[in-house]
């Protein structure tokens, strides 16, 4: 397992075994004058050569996805860890869970976040037919734009299943992920923690659920561990056209560079 190490400017410490599981680098841009980088031996000593070209690098994004919610109090506590931290998310969000909880879809909104399609009850749509594939999207995309107003809805199929003539139907990119920790089987922070940060990289899109306790907690620390990496936390939808991919309705992406065979 890589080595648990946080550095900051004042001096080398390690962070509680709770804390970030990746080795993260020193903020050296106060030393950086002119364009050139001037770093004290001292600080430098520690560095070694990748790191110190690394300070120059483009910036890291990530989109960080939530399903199955939003339920009052789990994705309320989320919600506030979000904007205490200026971290973006995607919410796909069943439609079923939405009657008694739209404040909480409109601060979703309100405060920069996406809202997508989860469904209206969780249905397999691989399994069901196409009658019901096509109705229980639109029901919940009236919903949400009864709440919030006009938008582009993506979808998340439950699961990750709709397959090929399924998809067909589908009016929006549709959004799979590609880190995974398995947080609704876990239910267990530092394992999910663990499982993301072990695997992320740039350009990812990463799979939670607001539904549990644990994964709120699990997020929040994902968050504060990759920022102090660098990563900047966006939407979906920011994150594609960060990298210049326009999403094309009914095409199921793993992440913006990569589509996922729909199954």
């Amino acid at each position: 397992m890589k080595k648990i190490v946080c550095m900051l400017l004042a001096g080398v410490f390690l962070l509680p075994a709770a804390a970030c599981a990746r080795p993260v680098e020193p903020d050296l841009s106060a030393y950086h004058t002119s364009g050139e980088a001037t770093i004290p031996m001292e600080i430098l000593g520690e560095l070694d050569e990748a790191t110190v070209t690394d300070l120059t690098e483009e910036p890291k994004y990530v989109a960080l996805t939530f399903d199955d919610g939003p339920r009052a109090d789990t994705t309320t506590r989320l919600l506030d860890g979000l904007l205490e931290r200026g971290a973006a998310a995607t919410f796909f969000v069943i439609g079923e869970q939405v009657p008694g909880n739209a404040g909480l879809l409109r601060r979703m909104r309100a405060e920069g976040h996406q809202i997508g399609n989860h469904t209206y009850s969780h249905v397999r749509l691989l399994k069901t037919d196409k009658d019901t594939v096509v109705e229980e999207i639109h029901k919940t995309e009236v919903l949400l734009k009864e709440l919030v107003g006009e938008g582009s809805f993506w979808l998340r199929p439950p699961y990750g299943l709709i397959g090929s003539e399924r998809a067909k139907l589908i009016k929006t990119p549709m959004i799979y992920w590609s880190v995974d920790p398995q947080d609704w089987k876990l239910l267990n922070k530092d394992k999910v923690v663990s499982a993301v940060l072990e695997a992320v990289q740039p350009g990812d899109v990463i799979l939670l659920h607001d539904f549990y306790s644990t994964s709120v907690d699990a997020a929040l620390e994902i968050i504060d561990c990759l920022q102090a990496e660098g990563y900047d936390f966006v939407t979906v939808e920011e994150l594609f056209r960060i990298q210049g991919v326009e999403a094309q309705a009914g095409v199921l992406y793993a992440r913006p560079d990569k589509v996922r065979e729909v199954s």
